[in-house]
């Protein structure tokens, strides 16, 4: 599983030179001091090799959270940049409080790095040990301070990403799934004569808690309160039953709409410094490839549940947001996890897990969105490149055949209620006088409701010029050969949108829209013409 590095806190250099003594609203009993102290003077390993010392430690760091993390948005939190020790000892004079809580984050996360390194296999130390406790392998309650970081540390980034990974991998640690994959390991043995089970039920609540926070940052636009999730996510991801709660919780949705945001901005203006401008286009690909890398892993879970079928078919939103990316291109690695998503999704069943309703959704109805999308010429192109990862060739080259077969076996009409559904217009043979004559009809749809109609008057409002332009080609098309057509597209509201695209800058557009508002109004179309 990928792991995203976590940078250094920007105050580091002030950790060594915090005096635990003054800090008296921490409100540290002498035993816990003396236990932070010796911690600083002696490895990790020696700390976590004695369990007591180990949970007591944590217990401690904890704490300081808690006590600490009420002042989280103060100076401390302000920083992004790293400190040299001059400006990190005035962050400590200034924010003693905001300097603690980023010490106690900072050794948290290492020692949960130390949890999972070969060591702590070798030596019998598991993250259940740790924080989890009792007879029954409880969650140990101060987990929450680590919740209230995340919470209410608004504006501190390396506070809000660093917590948040942090107890991504204490909640992980319980998970069945994970369990699972330890006791099939070679370090089992070693493991498992010391290590506590930990309790999943105890860790069920707190990764709903988590799951909901990482939603709710995923809802922005802005990419640095996006980018604190992602650590955490790409934790989740691990586990089985990370990726259930996540896709539950409607993570799918909300992974594609920052994909296709991210994959829309522009990196960099004309105007920008070279070195900066590149280095803001690297962290954008980078959260891209964290972002489709997300999405590949929960393409795993497509044969085990339904509903997660049923969320990637969703108004098509992550079958184009993957297209986006493979037809963008940003970068090769960018292109080999959308690439592996996208042919999860063209080989899924619905055969071991069924749809409860008689909607089938399985790879029938992916492949038909790609081809709606655009997918098989993008296809085509990523064919004449060179790539270095063998992975991607394989994958261009299967998909090219499963697109290709399902293609054929598509109608026409087919094809053009995918492309009307995924809000993909492209010209074509779909889009022509001659279609509309031999397929007005089937616009009333099976229960008669006009749906594509009322999809192809929404996106005359599209902002992409092009698909706007179709859609009002289409939209007087079905007025000129459906009975009562005109009628139906005013009652709808098609003529009042149109309408506004009359005067439009672009003249392509403009014509479209005076066509569509003209063939709305005049019966015999043909004579005008």
């Amino acid at each position: 599983m990928a792991k995203v590095a976590i940078p250094p806190s920007p105050v580091a250099a002030a950790f060594r030179h915090i005096q635990w003594d003054p800090l008296s609203s921490l409100r540290l009993t002498p035993q816990e001091t003396a236990l932070l102290r010796m911690a600083e003077t002696n490895p990790i390993e020696y700390t976590l090799g004695d369990a007591r010392d180990a949970t007591m430690y944590v217990r401690v760091l904890l704490k300081l959270l808690a006590e600490a993390s009420f002042n989280v948005s103060g100076h401390v939190a302000r920083i992004s940049d790293e400190c040299n020790e001059n400006r990190a000892l005035d962050a400590l004079d200034a924010d003693p409080l905001g300097v603690v809580t980023h010490y106690a984050i900072a050794k948290l996360h290492t020692i949960l790095t130390t949890l999972c390194s070969p060591w702590a296999a070798e030596n019998g130390v598991s993250i259940g040990n740790v924080f989890y406790a009792g007879m029954e392998g409880d969650l140990i309650e101060q987990w929450k301070s680590l919740l209230r970081v995340i919470s209410k540390g608004k504006g501190d980034l390396y506070a809000q990403r660093t917590a948040a990974l942090c107890l991504a991998q204490i909640l992980l640690a319980a998970c069945p799934s994970q369990r699972l994959s330890v006791s099939n390991s070679k370090d089992a043995n070693a493991l498992s004569s010391s290590s506590r089970v930990p309790s999943y039920a105890s860790a069920i609540e707190p990764l709903e808690a988590l799951t909901a926070w990482v939603i709710s940052q995923l809802k922005s636009s802005n990419a640095l309160t996006v980018g604190t999730t992602v650590p955490a996510v790409m934790a989740l991801m691990g586990a089985t039953e990370g990726r259930q709660i996540f896709a539950a919780s409607g993570g799918i949705k909300y992974l594609s709409r920052q994909l296709r945001q991210r994959d829309k901005k522009p990196t960099s203006s004309p105007s920008s410094g070279g070195s900066s401008s590149e280095r803001r286009a690297n962290s954008s690909v980078q959260q891209l490839y964290e972002l489709a890398f997300c999405l590949w892993c929960l393409t795993y879970e497509l044969n085990n549940f339904a509903d997660v079928r049923a969320d990637f078919a969703k108004d098509g939103l992550a079958v184009m947001a993957l297209v986006e990316l493979v037809s963008s291109a940003p970068r090769e690695k960018v292109v080999r996890v959308a690439l592996a998503a996208l042919k999860n999704l063209a080989v899924c069943s619905a055969d071991v897990n069924p749809e409860r309703d008689s909607v089938r959704t399985d790879s029938k109805v992916f492949l038909g969105e790609m081809i709606a999308c655009g997918l098989l010429k993008a296809i085509g192109l990523l064919q004449e490149r060179q790539f270095t990862d063998p992975d991607i060739v394989d994958d261009v080259e299967s998909l090219h055949k499963l697109l290709a077969d399902n293609f054929k076996e598509m109608t026409r009409w087919e094809v053009y209620q995918n492309e009307v559904e995924t809000g993909q217009l492209q010209w074509g043979s779909t889009h022509t006088d001659a279609f509309f004559k031999e397929n007005a009809n089937m616009m009333e749809g099976k229960d008669g409701d006009f749906k594509l109609v009322k999809i192809l008057i929404s996106l005359i409002g599209s902002k992409d010029e092009d698909i706007a332009a179709i859609a009002c080609f289409d939209l007087g098309e079905f007025c000129r050969h459906y009975p009562n057509g005109r009628a139906i597209a005013k009652r709808l509201g098609g003529k009042e949108l149109a309408m506004t695209l009359i005067e439009h800058d672009n003249p392509e557009l403009q014509r479209h829209a005076l066509q569509c508002v003209s063939k709305i109004m005049v019966s015999n179309w043909e004579y005008v013409k």
